[in-house]
């Protein structure tokens, strides 16, 4: 069976897809809290301009033919004493400069009602500047008096620096609690996906029920198939059961018919060909007769594993009815059978499987045991178990074939004029696996086999 091909993984791919979003919102949470700062940044200055430029303009007033200016020296002392700047200052009444830094841009733009701003390179530094102007009556009428400050912004460079920093540290904060997020996020979303894998991994190779759990709506249509699919190997598996079952009854009555009627035919011909002849088809029929009988008894164990009951069983009392049911065959084949150890031992389990399990061991300790030999039943506590130990003074198994001989059909190479179907062993280990426990198979030395049963204990 080709095992499916993994191509990337769900929780990989969201985890990418979360940590590439949040990497998004890291860079633009760093570049937000820039402009927002260097907008408060500027407004803060520009506010402070303003003011300055405001109160020289309140200041001035026209006397005596000239225009006279108390000059606010606080005004550009608050604008020097908040960083290492420069402050420069021009005073014009229109076109005729009066006083301060005659070289000082003009801003474009002003209005007559409030301030104006700009940004511009003086001295070989960069300033933001301020300009206010308002008319005032002078001999000559109404004049245009305009008053322009300028900072140099060294000071305010470092300040955005310090913001670049402290926002590159927020937005790589953020991106890292945003990775644990992701994960955890990541985790959550999968885990339905983990529980239902999970769920479905722990069911045994028979459990074919429906998915019952509660599962997101996105699983619903998986789900869904799965449940259909499982429903349909069922029906399948329930008709190969059924017509197995079937078909070993149907074909093992006719071949009792006419292995009586090759006995009774044997019986009466003084041929010695014909006599020979018929005791070879009394032995095919034997083989054909004990593989169905098997064939019907593996359908039933199977059948079974899918409905395993868990009754309390005495192992003690499994042993001593069995025996019972087989002692006329080992009368008949002078085989002796002894159990050793009387110590009751309950396990739970299903007792109809359990029985066919020791039935087909014993038979086949019998089958393949020479008359006049001995079968022991050993039972004993092992451990937090029981154990069954059988063992005989028979053939033996294959040294080379012991790891194969629970296969199906499989026999081993010094069975093959025993009648045999080869599932003998094969029903043993399934029945003894569904039950919890293990099954060991081993030569004795001396000769003759032990096939031992451990079976956990309630």
């Amino acid at each position: 069976m080709n095992a499916p091909v993994a191509h990337g993984s769900i929780r990989r791919r969201l985890l990418l897809s979360l940590l590439a979003g949040a990497a998004i919102l890291a860079v633009v949470v760093y570049y937000v809290v820039q402009s927002v700062a260097r907008q408060v940044a500027q407004e803060s200055q520009d506010n402070v301009l303003a003011a300055s430029a405001l109160s020289i303009l309140d200041s001035a007033r026209y006397s005596g033919g000239e225009i006279k200016v108390d000059f606010p020296y606080s005004a550009l002392s608050m604008l020097d004493s908040i960083s290492d700047e420069r402050v420069f200052y021009s005073i014009r009444l229109e076109n005729a400069f009066l006083s301060g830094y005659d070289q000082l841009p003009e801003v474009d733009g002003v209005v007559a009602d409030g301030p104006a701003f700009r940004s511009a390179t003086f001295l070989g530094e960069d300033v933001r500047m301020a300009h206010v102007q308002r008319r005032i009556s002078t001999d000559s009428g109404q004049r245009l008096l305009q008053v322009s400050v300028a900072q140099t912004l060294t000071g305010q460079k470092q300040t955005l620096t310090r913001i670049s920093r402290t926002s590159m540290g927020i937005g790589a904060g953020f991106f890292l609690v945003s990775v644990l997020l992701a994960a955890i996020i990541a985790r959550s979303t999968i885990r339905p996906l983990d529980r239902l894998t999970a769920s479905v991994s722990r069911r045994g190779p028979k459990d074919l029920r429906p998915v019952a759990a509660p599962i997101p709506t996105e699983m619903v249509p998986l789900v869904a198939s799965l449940n259909s699919f499982m429903r349909r190997l069922q029906r399948s598996l329930e008709r190969s059961e059924d017509f197995i079952a079937e078909a070993a009854h149907r074909v093992r009555t006719p071949l009792a018919i006419v292995r009586t009627k090759a006995e009774i035919v044997q019986r009466k011909t003084d041929n010695a060909e014909t006599q020979a002849a018929l005791r070879e088809m009394v032995h095919a029929i034997d083989d054909s007769s004990r593989t169905a009988g098997q064939l019907l008894d593996h359908a039933m164990v199977t059948f079974r594993l899918d409905h395993l009951s868990r009754d309390e069983v005495s192992l003690l009392r499994l042993v001593q009815d069995t025996i019972e049911r087989l002692r006329p065959i080992s009368e008949m084949k002078d085989i002796e059978m002894e159990t050793i150890g009387s110590e009751d031992i309950i396990i739970l389990g299903d007792p109809i499987l359990l029985q066919n399990a020791l039935h087909n061991l014993f038979d086949n300790a019998m089958k393949y045991t020479p008359s006049g030999a001995r079968v022991s039943v050993t039972l004993s506590r092992q451990g937090d178990g029981g154990e069954i130990r059988i063992t005989d003074t028979g053939l033996g198994f294959p040294e080379a074939e012991l790891g194969r001989l629970t296969d199906r059909f499989a026999r081993g190479a010094n069975a093959e004029s025993v009648v045999g179907s080869g599932l003998g062993l094969t029903i043993v280990k399934e029945v003894v696996e569904a039950h919890g426990g293990q099954m060991h198979i081993k030569n004795i030395t001396g000769g003759g086999a032990c096939v031992s049963l451990h079976f956990p204990s309630s």
